[in-house]
């Protein structure tokens, strides 16, 4: 068990920055990271539309001496449009190429499912001269200030393997695909969307006649609800709101996989949770509100952005965006509050990500709980599900920049391995912004706010019409505020068991857009 880690070693560092760069540069921030099935690969997402795939070298936890060794994405996949989830195959092999793919879901596009190392298609002359002249027209938004080239790669992307769409019936619009869940066997996945689950067929994709859902879950009930209850005016068994996290039940105690389970857990931006059964056709098993239990554990949140099981499939930890801590609910029937997971620095509207591993440690019993912190820190909970009320870190270690927020944190299956990506931005003051601009030039201040004064008067009709003078004048600036960028980095930490906490050795990974 990891009771205070001897050695914390960072062996692997990707795409580190700092420094002040415009706001497109945040576009570049890693936020999160998944393993595969096997364990040797890598999938990271940001919100600069791309997936990056890492195959891990063998030789990763020998030592290398003081030189760190340099490692490139193997694959990367550029996405059309943001992305709010990915699923990565439940089968992935490193040796069998067939099982090398991942889903993803854009806005506005429907779900595909790409190869994980895409080979693009050789440039035509035509595409060539194309982006050269996209390279003309869009010179004042380069983001090589940072160190990293613009993203212009839609002519030069493979296509996807199979599509599958969720469309609303009445307007013929792609639904938002707010989650994904695809485990093993890996026949089907899950997507979550506003107040509906959608299971799909991916067994045959090159069929192409799965690429509807086979079952549709509606998770506010209906009006078969309040029949079957006996009152029309019953309270209907359901919740409304996003399905914003996904997670399948393990099902043994030993099976920490969830290799053949059938209950899905689902939350909600609504603070809402429900328990599905995917062998009873999806059937409600439980719905409930968390806001009370955080209310009264003073820990703030505002929605679910991440339930995760424990490894004995008994326990039910919470995630919430702004909150201070993890909620562990107690499955076993009673699906009753059982501890509050506190001291985590998590009041920020950004993603903060946790992850579980089996406890072996007889003597304190339980799993652990690994999560992120605001502060640049991975904070670790030892014991859960041992014991009541409000349990506090048994210990924590700085994985990042200080006041640089740990967005994903996931654990190797073998627990001596962990992944973290660490990034964050912001703006500076206003009274700060002016001085330093005025200390550089007193003549380019002047003729900033000449030209924004002017911008303001030639929306002061418009803003008086219709009332949105404000966005009006935001979308007619020139070019956004520099923001500072305080960290934007993937690491892989090797963990051993001990007594203390340190850092040490590490291994630098440029990806492609480095410099």
């Amino acid at each position: 068990m990891h009771a205070k880690p001897e050695v914390v070693k960072e062996v692997l560092t990707v795409a580190t920055g700092t420094g002040e760069a415009p706001v497109a540069c945040r576009r570049l921030r890693a936020s999160a990271a998944e393993w595969s099935a096997d364990g040797t690969t890598l999938f990271t997402s940001s919100s600069s539309n791309r997936i990056n795939t890492f195959v891990l070298p063998s030789t990763l936890l020998a030592p290398h001496g003081d030189s760190p060794l340099t490692l490139t994405p193997q694959g990367t996949l550029y996405l059309p449009e943001p992305t709010a989830a990915i699923a990565p195959c439940p089968y992935f092999a490193l040796e069998q190429p067939s099982t090398q793919c991942i889903l993803t879901a854009s806005t506005d596009h429907p779900i595909h499912l790409h190869h994980a190392f895409p080979q693009p298609p050789p440039p035509s002359s035509s595409s060539s001269s194309q982006s050269s002249s996209l390279d003309d027209d869009n010179d004042d938004d380069d983001d090589s200030t940072f160190g990293f080239p613009q993203h212009k790669p839609q002519q030069q992307q493979p296509k996807p393997l199979a599509t599958f769409r969720l469309i609303h019936a009445e307007t013929e619009r792609y639904l938002p695909i707010t989650s994904l869940l695809w485990s093993f066997p890996g026949t089907h996945f899950l997507a979550g969307s506003t107040n509906c689950l959608s299971l799909f067929d991916v067994s045959r994709p090159d069929l192409g006649l799965s690429d509807t859902p086979l079952l549709t879950i509606k998770t506010t009930g209906g009006p078969s609800a309040q029949h079957k209850s006996g009152n029309v005016g019953a309270r209907v068994v359901g919740m409304k709101g996003t399905i914003s996290a996904l997670a399948m039940q393990p099902l043994s105690h030993g099976d920490y996989y969830g290799t053949g389970a059938n209950v899905v857990s689902a939350g909600t931006w609504t603070r809402n949770l429900g328990l599905y059964d995917l062998h009873r056709a999806g059937a409600c098993v439980a719905t409930w509100n968390v806001a009370q239990a955080a209310s009264l554990a003073k820990i703030g949140g505002r929605g679910v952005l991440q339930t995760v099981w424990s490894p004995c499939g008994r326990y039910l930890v919470v995630n919430e965006r702004e909150s201070s801590g993890l909620l562990v609910y107690d499955l076993r029937g009673t699906h009753r509050l059982l501890a509050c997971l506190r001291g985590r620095d998590g009041e920020t509207n950004q993603r903060l990500s946790c992850d579980v591993f089996p406890g072996t440690n007889e003597e304190v019993g339980g799993f652990e709980v690994w999560a992120g912190t605001r502060d640049g820190k991975v904070v670790v909970w030892e014991g859960v599900g041992m014991r009541e009320g409000s349990v506090e870190p048994s210990y924590d270690f700085e994985v990042g920049a200080r006041g640089s927020a740990v967005g994903g944190t996931a654990m190797h299956m073998s627990g001596s391995v962990l992944a973290t990506c660490s990034g964050s931005w912001k703006f500076p003051d206003d009274d700060s912004e002016s001085s330093s601009s005025e200390s550089e030039s007193e003549s380019e201040s002047d003729s900033g706010s000449d030209d924004t004064e002017s911008g303001s008067s030639s929306n002061e009709s418009d803003s008086e019409e219709d009332g949105m003078g404000t966005s009006q004048q935001q979308r007619g600036r020139s070019r956004p505020p520099p923001a500072v960028v305080e960290e934007t980095s993937l690491k892989v930490w090797s963990i051993t068991a001990g007594n203390m906490a340190q850092s040490s050795h590490q291994e630098e990974v440029n990806e492609p857009y480095e410099t």
